[in-house]
């Protein structure tokens, strides 16, 4: 529940951010706004979302779950039960697995989303001289069997390693941040923290993990985004020094801002909606 409203806050904001991060003519985020918009209406924002939607709400599953039972796991071989304290080390190290296993799951998601973000369909009532194309990608899943069929099973596969080197990373950072903050924000003798709490938290875990994780999500994004017939990168090594050769440095830093700008608020409904869904739960079962 949490993955799919978060995917339906944050999704817009996604999309011009692959763009910026992907393509050299925008001048800025608002400039990437206004030609979306003028050129693909607001469905341009929503390219592969039906897709993401559905991904992102079982990978959200797995992720939380995975990292709750590494965690249990950490606690019962470290300290012997499962529900001990853990460290903050203990934290990271679960985040940072929960985020490996993640990667698995949704690198052919994001490579479909990568590949419909930056897909032009003009909108039938902007008026141009040329003769509208029909797109290559006719939705989500048709892009799926189009890179399968064309690229073979490892097209699916792309940006798999700048994927890993993110989100273990961020998910480390992300889940120890949240931990840290509701403990520190939690007034003493409460054992759960309040919604505000909860919504502060996980705003500012998103914030930083995402800050953290914009580099390899240049290079990730780059990497999807070249299809067979191209062969631009042969690799994320290969794939960074090119960009910063071209671009310099600050190309590593492409759509920092926005993703911090969409981290806050999409990282808070997926905190409150997980808290409260556990703790709607938790009610039912203790009243049963």
């Amino acid at each position: 529940m949490s993955g799919g409203l978060s995917t339906a806050v944050g999704y817009p904001l996604d999309t011009v951010k692959v763009r910026i991060q992907t393509e050299r003519h925008y001048s800025g985020i608002w400039h990437c706004i206004q030609e979306t918009y003028r050129t693909e209406k607001v469905w341009g924002f929503y390219k592969g979302v039906s897709a993401s939607a559905l991904t992102v709400s079982v990978i959200s599953s797995v992720s939380f779950g995975m990292y709750k039972n590494f965690l249990c796991t950490i606690c019962k071989l470290r300290y012997g039960a499962a529900d001990a304290k853990p460290s903050k080390l203990d934290v990271s190290l679960a985040g940072g697995a929960a985020g490996a296993v993640r990667v698995v799951l949704m690198t052919p998601s994001e490579v479909a989303k990568v590949r419909m973000q930056t897909q032009r369909n003009p909108h039938p009532s902007v008026a141009s001289p040329q003769p509208v194309s029909k797109p290559k990608y006719r939705g989500s899943l048709h892009c799926l069997k189009a890179i399968a069929k064309a690229e073979g099973f490892g097209g699916l596969y792309k940006g798999c390693s700048a994927l890993l080197c993110r989100d273990c990373s961020s998910s480390a950072i992300y889940f120890l941040t949240y931990s840290a903050l509701c403990d520190w924000l939690t007034p003493a003798g409460k054992n759960k923290p309040g919604f505000l709490v909860v919504l502060l938290s996980g705003g500012f875990a998103g914030v930083l993990a995402w800050g953290l994780a914009t580099p390899m999500d240049v290079i990730k994004s780059r990497m999807q985004t070249d299809e067979s017939d191209q062969h631009k990168y042969k690799g994320l090594v290969h794939c960074a020094r090119e960009s910063v050769r071209k671009e310099g440095a600050k190309v590593l830093f492409k759509g920092l801002g926005l993703n911090c700008i969409r981290a806050f608020p999409v990282n808070m409904v997926v905190f409150v909606t997980y808290e409260a869904v556990l703790r709607f739960t938790d009610h039912y079962t203790n009243k049963k």
